[in-house]
């Protein structure tokens, strides 16, 4: 699944074009590397992802497979390693 379509349904980003921007301008890793919108995401992925205001890593465990994900499901796609705000 693309990157920017991951982030969209899992919630790290609401909204796909913000998710697409956001790897565009560099502040989304995948496996450690920069990462563009339409890199495929597999289960087993680390994902990174530093905005201005928080840094967030987070382990893929599954992929969806259509539509979108209920909020109280989020948990069977990812696993949230790490989450820190940052001092504005």
């Amino acid at each position: 699944m693309r990157l920017d379509k991951f982030l969209k349904l899992t919630g790290l980003i609401k909204r796909r074009p913000v998710a697409k921007e956001s790897a565009d301008e560099g502040v989304i890793r995948l496996n450690g590397r920069t990462a563009k919108a339409s890199a495929e995401v597999k289960a087993g992925d680390k994902l990174e992802i530093d905005m201005w205001n928080y840094y967030k890593a987070v382990d893929v465990l599954k992929v969806p497979t259509a539509g979108s994900i209920p909020k109280v499901k989020i948990d069977e796609y990812i696993n949230v390693a790490e989450y820190r705000t940052k001092e504005v």
